[in-house]
């Protein structure tokens, strides 16, 4: 089992960090990938991968973060490599949620990380919240590069999905999909092909049920599990199978 996105520089995960890596190998976690959101958030990451083999790291700012980390593509370029445990960019991407972002700097950013993943070739973790025309018209620009991309966190339409499909992208379900009232979500990655499905936690956020409203923890995704097994129709043993070779396909290959 991998849980492809977790953030452990965050707390109450971060001061915990011995007893969050054993819980998670104790439910059979193989690997973690820990996701930058800042420039001060990198700078964790970078110790945390450090800290257990099952753990890798990510480089990126978070669209709410665009205002206040100023990036280049030397900026990446350096940090990848100085640490062959940093194995994505991202998380960058589109969050227009709140009325008050600044669209231009966000759009900005993605395409500066989507150019540094190119540089790269390593995949880009991508967050996108109303946002999905967007996110979609500047992924088109580069529909001949041959982008390696993980939709994290996958709430978007089936429509969306549908595009998205078109430049070869991979989609993480987190612990949303068990919430009663994704439905609409649920039948999503019942279309989504098996061979495009990984799962995250997103910890410490969205906790799945049974622990709702809790801290979210790696070890959690055990029930995330569960919950798109149920939705492919297939054993949870299998799913576990299929997600992590698609890890390891997306990332490794």
């Amino acid at each position: 089992m991998i849980d492809s996105h977790c953030h452990l520089d965050h707390e109450p995960l971060f001061s915990d960090l011995k007893n969050v890596i054993k819980r998670s190998k104790e439910i059979g976690i193989k690997k973690l990938l820990t996701i930058s959101t800042s420039i001060e958030s990198f700078s964790r990451v970078k110790e945390i991968v450090n800290k257990d083999d099952i753990i890798f790291g990510t480089i990126g700012i978070h669209p709410h973060e665009t205002d206040r980390n100023k990036i280049n593509s030397e900026f990446f370029i350096k940090n990848l490599n100085e640490n062959k445990k940093i194995i994505g960019i991202g998380e960058t991407g589109l969050d227009f949620y709140y009325d008050n972002s600044d669209r231009d700097k966000q759009i900005e950013s993605f395409k500066i990380h989507i150019e540094a993943a190119l540089k790269a070739n390593i995949p880009l973790i991508i967050h996108s919240r109303n946002a999905e025309e967007k996110t979609f018209d500047i992924l088109n620009d580069y529909k001949k590069e041959n982008l390696k991309i993980l939709m994290h966190c996958f709430t978007g339409s089936q429509k969306f999905a549908e595009q998205l499909l078109e430049f070869n992208s991979y989609f993480s379900a987190s612990g949303i999909i068990t919430f009663k009232n994704s439905a609409e979500l649920q039948k999503t990655f019942k279309f989504l092909p098996l061979d495009k499905i990984l799962i995250e936690t997103d910890s410490p956020f969205l906790a799945p049920v049974p622990n709702r409203g809790k801290k979210n923890e790696p070890s959690f995704i055990d029930f995330t599990a569960t919950k798109l097994a149920e939705i492919k129709g297939i054993e949870k043993s299998e799913i576990i199978k299929i997600t992590s070779d698609n890890f390891n396909n997306l990332f490794f290959n």
